[in-house]
């Protein structure tokens, strides 16, 4: 089977629909402290079975509202903007970038992954000294590399499974043997594309080496969070290893392993409120 090329996988990420213009802003939002929440909450209650997936988070029991929102701009008001930007961030993207039913890909598992590494990131940035928020959409978005080389390179991809399968391996490696191309790399040039923040850019490049720096903060953060995520098997894959621990990072994030034990109730309760936007789970 021929590799994958870099340059082919940009080509096919040119031919991808744009995403939706209110998922653009959110993204670029989250960062900016003086953001119109008015216009962008008008926006978001344009699509309104996003804005409803959105709120079904929002009102569930995690977040203890003293009475049921019914709008974005009342959720804004409770939860604060960019919490509510990352809940429309995630309900958009886990409607917009699905894979064709396939046999040997579990989309549902993925998200749960995906979603999983968010929420690890979300509860660990503060004490790491990072904005969680930011921690978040890293985590979430951390492995749409793979989901790209899913959609497409199905036929290919699919040899990359069989080969992880076969030889009890990691997927990094499946990847590399089989296509020559990493999800790493095909996310690092997908979140180019989109214009990601170049946190979030590094985080997706990096994860699973992070880099021991200040610019690889939020990749260290991710790196930690998909190892925490598989220990607590939040994805149920079967077939999942964790890749062990780069031991500079926890001295990078200055963290130790008490801070970390004492967030993981937190983060399994948090997970389990977005249990509504993972497909197959609705």
């Amino acid at each position: 089977m021929n590799k994958v090329t870099l340059d082919s996988v940009m080509d096919k990420i040119h031919r991808l629909p744009s995403l939706p213009a209110v998922v653009n802003e959110l993204i670029l939002a989250l960062g900016n402290e003086g953001l119109s929440v008015d216009q962008l909450a008008h926006g978001i209650e344009k699509d309104q079975a996003l804005s409803a997936r959105a709120l079904r988070v929002a009102n569930s029991p995690f977040y203890g509202m003293p009475q049921p929102v019914s709008s974005i701009h009342d959720a804004i008001v409770v939860l604060g903007f960019r919490a509510v930007g990352s809940l429309v961030t995630t309900a958009a993207l886990t409607e917009f970038f699905t894979a064709p039913t396939l046999a040997w890909f579990d989309q549902s598992s993925f998200w749960r992954h995906s979603l999983g590494c968010g929420v690890c990131c979300r509860k660990l940035a503060g004490p790491a000294g990072l904005d969680p928020e930011t921690g978040f959409t890293a985590g979430l978005l951390h492995d749409i590399g793979r989901l790209l080389l899913v959609v497409t390179c199905s036929k290919e991809y699919e040899a990359v499974v069989a080969w992880r399968e076969a030889h009890d391996g990691f997927l990094v490696d499946a990847e590399l043997a089989v296509l020559g191309v990493s999800h790493m790399d095909a996310g690092e040039a997908l979140a180019r594309h989109w214009h990601f923040a170049p946190e979030i850019q590094v985080a997706v490049a990096a994860h699973h080496q992070p880099p021991a720096d200040a610019a690889g903060r939020y990749a260290g953060l991710t790196h930690l969070a998909e190892v925490l995520a598989h220990g607590l098997d939040l994805a149920r894959d079967p077939y999942a290893l964790a890749s062990p621990l780069d031991a500079g990072v926890l001295e990078c994030l200055d963290l130790d392993w008490p801070r970390i034990a004492a967030a993981l109730p937190a983060i399994e309760k948090e997970f389990a409120s977005y249990e509504t936007l993972i497909p197959g789970a609705r």
